[in-house]
């Protein structure tokens, strides 16, 4: 293994060795603390343009499944980031290990790695970019900042992709960068998916629901998707929104959003229903929230986090509108929370 080393924009060094491939990478340096579930992490499309750091102290044993168990095509990441990789694992489905897999899909991570101080230096000061070098490469790379980039655009679908046809209600799904399991949660309650790029005009479908998905990066970047939800306001049919697609209702309906200190990515977020007792452990992984204050009056929050008490979710007081920022079809993580795939169904 060649020596990597991560070095932040405030000039601090993680130095490790290299286990996936070995060419530099630079990108916006986040944490995730979940125990399990890096396959699924790897193939959110919500991380691209950042480099993943897993709290957990040993990644790797039980392997890399098919690309059945993937969320989308490939690995979104720049790179990741783990204390202890390893190279043995065990697994009913598992097909190779993690090392070979990121070697594959050309995208470096490093080992040995104290990530305990790493996400300690990254909540005392938050997020921030970062850049990998490894021993023997060129490491000549620029630095991009995370927000000024369209990260929507570049892993939304390029064309309108229809599942289930004929079968069930029609729901328009928005692509933002969305998780396989949130097709496979509404196929399996029969609905038919008309999945469509980030910017579609879908004015001229024929559709029952719209739901938009999450997705990377900075929300203000995705206006074509907002004013697009805008112009579906203008009728009854029900809007469901998932982490970006919540970002995104929320600044169709007028409000904005604000970047968090360090962002949300786990599996064990608590979240409250507002206005019960009702709470629920959810899977997460965002870096952008709603600013509850700036919600018009014909809209609530559904939703909050009880750890820092952000906003988890709105809903419109008459129209059959909501969203969540939290992900409800999991993968990994837990499904406490996917009775709304239902709700929403309900409502077409």
């Amino acid at each position: 293994m060649k020596k990597a080393t991560l070095i932040l924009e405030d000039g601090s060094r993680f130095s490790g060795c290299s286990f996936g491939a070995e060419h530099p990478a630079s990108g916006e340096v986040v944490f995730n603390t979940a125990m399990t579930g890096y396959t699924e992490s790897l193939t959110d499309p919500s991380y691209a343009g950042q480099i993943i750091v897993l709290t957990y102290p040993l990644v790797g044993n039980y392997g890399v499944p098919g690309k059945l168990f993937w969320e989308s095509e490939h690995i979104h990441p720049e790179a990741m980031i783990v204390s202890d990789y390893s190279e043995a694992f065990s697994h009913w489905n598992a097909e190779e290990s993690l090392g070979n897999w990121l070697e594959r899909e050309n995208v470096p991570g490093i080992t040995g790695i104290d990530t305990r101080a790493l996400t300690k230096r990254l909540r005392e000061s938050g997020v921030m970019m970062g850049k990998i070098e490894i021993e023997g490469a060129d490491n000549t790379l620029s630095v991009v900042d995370y927000g000024s980039e369209n990260y929507v655009e570049r892993v939304s679908c390029r064309e309108v992709i229809r599942y289930n046809e004929g079968k069930g209600k029609k729901v328009i799904l928005v692509d933002c960068g969305v998780k396989a399991n949130i097709i496979r949660c509404l196929i399996k309650r029969g609905i038919e998916v008309i999945r469509v790029p980030w910017d579609y005009d879908f004015r001229e479908l024929e559709y029952d629901g719209l739901l938009v998905s999450n997705g990377p990066g900075n929300p203000d970047k995705c206006q074509a998707t907002a004013s697009n939800i805008r112009y579906a306001m203008h009728n009854d049919k029900p809007i469901f929104g998932i982490c970006m697609g919540h970002q995104l209702l929320a600044i169709a309906g007028g409000a904005s959003v604000y970047k968090l200190k360090y962002g949300h990515r786990s599996h064990n977020q608590p979240v409250r229903m507002v206005g019960t007792n009702r709470c629920f452990i959810t899977s997460q992984n965002h870096g952008y929230a709603v600013d509850s204050k700036t919600l018009g009056a014909d809209w609530e929050p559904f939703f909050e986090n009880i750890n820092d008490g952000s906003n988890e979710g709105i809903r419109h007081r008459c129209k059959p509108w909501f969203s969540v920022q939290f992900h409800p079809e999991a993968a990994a993580g837990p499904t406490d929370t996917e009775f709304l795939f239902d709700e929403f169904i309900k409502l077409l």
